[in-house]
């Protein structure tokens, strides 16, 4: 049940995160073939970042079908353009599905591959959130983790909590969908309230 409930939440994670991606490059007037591109560097950067790191090959060059999810988020975005291009906030929701999907997703591999603890939350915070940073290089923003906006806090959080709930015995099934709901949650109280960790300031500018 949880290799099927795992494989659920990648496909899912795939598709938001691919999306987000392609949505961004539509309103960028990239051409189909680019915004998929962005698409699956969306989709896949992070979870290749941590392949690496965990001296694995990576997931997506083992199985052909998150290229295929990709494309039928391309598909879903030509079809559906004139909602999803227009409407600001769906590129936040499917964004932080996938952020919230793709980090449960890099801490349970980091975990099979016998790591502790505290790196699979780093791993898990690196798969959700640098495909993002990769995506926003592509269209030439400056990225969304580096903007003072709560986002690989929300991924540490969802970390902690499944970390809490492991020491605690719980099942992974409900380590995993913990974890991707304080993600959501975190994500969804910082817009809603602003919420915003303190910015480098210049103090040369303010003594001007």
């Amino acid at each position: 049940m949880e290799i099927t409930f795992l494989l659920i939440v990648e496909i899912i994670g795939t598709l938001a995160f691919a999306i987000s991606g392609i949505r961004l490059a539509a309103v960028k007037r990239f051409d189909w073939f680019g915004a998929y591109i962005v698409g699956l560097v969306t989709a896949i950067g992070g979870g290749t970042i941590r392949d690496l790191f965990l001296s694995t090959t990576p997931f997506w060059m083992l199985n052909y079908w998150y290229l295929v999810v990709t494309a039928i988020a391309l598909g879903l975005v030509i079809i559906f353009k004139r909602y999803l291009v227009r409407l600001d906030h769906t590129v936040f929701i499917f964004d932080t599905i996938g952020l919230a999907l793709f980090v449960v997703i890099g801490m349970q591999k980091s975990i099979d591959f016998g790591f502790p603890m505290w790196v699979a939350i780093i791993m898990g915070t690196i798969t959700g959130a640098f495909g993002g940073v990769l995506r926003d290089i592509l269209i030439n923003e400056e990225p969304l983790i580096f903007r003072k906006e709560v986002y690989a806090t929300a991924c540490i959080a969802g970390g902690l909590v499944y970390w809490l709930i492991a020491y605690c015995n719980g099942s992974t099934v409900v380590q995993q969908v913990a974890c991707a709901t304080i993600i959501i949650v975190v994500r969804v109280l910082s817009v809603v309230y602003n919420w915003s960790l303190p910015v480098m300031g210049n103090d040369s500018k303010k003594k001007n």
